[in-house]
C-alpha cells in the first residue's frame, strides 16, 4: 500500500439537505463540524478526534421539519466518504475494537471494515432528546455510518445513568475502534481470504 493520504470529498445534495464532506483517514483529529444539530456536531467531532481522522462537513437541512433527514444524511455522507477514502482497503488492519468510559458509562464498539454492511447498536438512552438530537437518532447515525462505509459495526453501552455521557461514550468506542480498523498495518494485500473486501 502507498503512503498516499487517503482522502475523500463528497458533495450530497437531495430535497431535504446540501452537504460538503472533507475527511482524511491520515489525520491529527481536526474537526470542523457544523451540522445545525448541536448534539450531533459534539458526536461527530469527538468521533473525528478520538479516531485521528480530519473531518469537514457541513450541512444545510430542512431542520423544520425535524433533525432526521439532516442526521442521517451526514451519517451516510461520511460513511461514503469512509468507504472511498479506504479504496480496495489493502494493508489495513480491518478490525477494531476499544471500550471508552465517561464517568458513570461505559460503552465497547467493535468494528470490522469487511465491505458487509450490517449494524447492531444499543445505546440504552431513556430520554426523548438529546440537546436538538432526537434520542432515536443517536443510534440511526451509527447505523447508517455503517451501511454507507460498507462496514460491520457493534456499539453497545454496558451502563450508565446519564443519557448524554452514555451516547458521547459509545461514539468515542466506535472511535477508537475505527482508528484500529484503518491503521495501514504494514502488510501487502487485502485483508481477506477472500482477496477482495
Amino acid at each position: 500500500m502507498s503512503d498516499k493520504e487517503r482522502r475523500a470529498t463528497i458533495e450530497r445534495e437531495t430535497a431535504e439537505t446540501r452537504i460538503r464532506l472533507e475527511l482524511c483517514l491520515d489525520g491529527t483529529g481536526r474537526a470542523e463540524v457544523s451540522t445545525g444539530i448541536g448534539f450531533l456536531d459534539h458526536m461527530l467531532t469527538a468521533l473525528a478526534r478520538h479516531s485521528r481522522v480530519d473531518l469537514k462537513l457541513g450541512c444545510e437541512g430542512d431542520l423544520e421539519v425535524d433533525d432526521h433527514h439532516s442526521a442521517e444524511d451526514c451519517a451516510l455522507t461520511l460513511g461514503a466518504a469512509l468507504d472511498r477514502a479506504l479504496g480496495d482497503r489493502e494493508g489495513i488492519a480491518r478490525f477494531g475494537w476499544a471500550y471508552a468510559p465517561l464517568d458513570e458509562a461505559l460503552a465497547r464498539a467493535v468494528v470490522d471494515l469487511s465491505g458487509r454492511p450490517h449494524a447492531e447498536v444499543e445505546l440504552g438512552l431513556t430520554k426523548v432528546r438529546l440537546g436538538t438530537l432526537s434520542a432515536e437518532n443517536a443510534g440511526h447515525v451509527i447505523r447508517s455510518l455503517a451501511m454507507a462505509g460498507r462496514a460491520t459495526i457493534h456499539v453497545e453501552v454496558l451502563r450508565g445513568e446519564n443519557d448524554h455521557h452514555k451516547a458521547e461514550a459509545a461514539f468515542k468506542a466506535l472511535a477508537l475502534a475505527l482508528r484500529q480498523a484503518v491503521a495501514r498495518d504494514g502488510s501487502a494485500g487485502v485483508p481477506s481470504t477472500k482477496g477482495v473486501l
